[in-house]
């Protein structure tokens, strides 16, 4: 089946004859340069034996692409509209699943029904892998990553298109303004590649800000030298809720049964002045003193 080309004229078109509009209000940014689309889907690399999780269906156009190359896709769209549109396009792709959801159920967890879809496809074949391929919608795009590191099964690469402002603070190292948790949170586990940086006018809406691909490879030798990646997470937070406040502050507010002594020598058990920041920290320090503190 040939994908529908999704060239400006072709959305316009579509939504004409369907009567809708993007909403930008949900990210609603659709990439029609199909020169950068193929840019994604190669770096991608999806073959024959790889469940493909795409969040953002629009209209189905890297849905068709993905299927040609993938075992199975599974493709999450929250608007109605657009699940209809889509669902045009991709009739007859036996190994295609639509689903009309939220891809959260919460900012903090990613659907149950998505997972369940992707994991029965993932079990369904031996050497199945799981990669994430998808122009995320921008209002969703750091919790969406974020998540689908915290799970047992998370994708083995994510290549996404996502606002250039993530994708600086994805990749931000220590002592940057963008740096900070979330940069911790993703370098402590994967690789991480800003493919290509998007200027606005390859969307249909235009949007305001600048976008990125990215590509997230997780490295399982890191990721195994987390022993308790929720804590890991919740305490790489709890270090940057105020950013020009000493590491020293930090501890002592956010671990009130933890004594001053008790701070100041874990500190310099690890090697910290005093006056040390969080935002001074590589992500191996980071997880380092999580580790002192959560085994004091």
């Amino acid at each position: 089946m040939p994908a529908p080309k999704q060239t400006l004229s072709f959305l316009l078109q579509r939504f004409r004859e369907a009567g809708i509009r993007p909403r930008t209000d949900i990210g609603q940014n659709f990439l029609i340069d199909l020169n950068l689309q193929r840019v994604l889907l190669d770096a991608a690399a999806v073959s024959p034996a790889d469940v493909v999780l795409e969040i953002g269906t629009g209209t189905g156009g890297l849905t068709v692409l993905l299927a040609q190359r993938a075992a199975a896709v599974v493709t999450v769209e929250v608007d109605r509209q657009l699940v209809q549109l889509a669902s045009e396009e991709l009739a007859g792709l036996a190994n295609v699943s639509v689903l009309w959801t939220d891809a959260l159920r919460r900012k903090h967890e990613i659907q149950p029904a998505v997972l369940e879809a992707v994991y029965a496809h993932l079990d369904a074949a031996p050497g199945r892998h799981f990669k994430l391929v998808a122009n995320l919608p921008f209002n969703v795009a750091t919790p969406l990553l974020a998540n689908l590191l915290a799970l047992d099964r998370p994708p083995a690469t994510m290549t996404a298109t996502i606002q250039k402002e993530v994708a600086d603070r994805i990749t931000a190292r220590p002592g940057c303004k963008d740096y900070g948790a979330l940069a911790i949170w993703v370098q402590c586990q994967c690789r991480v590649e800003v493919l290509r940086v998007l200027n606005p006018s390859v969307f249909w809406p235009r949007p305001k800000v600048a976008s990125a691909f990215v590509q997230l490879t997780l490295e399982e030798d890191r990721r195994r030298a987390i022993p308790d990646r929720g804590y890991f997470h919740d305490f790489a937070g709890k270090m940057f809720r105020h950013r020009r406040k000493l590491l020293r502050s930090e501890l002592l507010a956010s671990f009130k049964d933890r004594s001053k002594p008790e701070v100041d020598n874990l500190l310099a058990a690890q090697g910290f002045v005093p006056t040390i920041r969080a935002e001074q920290l590589s992500p191996e320090q980071m997880l380092s003193l999580c580790e002192a503190v959560r085994t004091m």
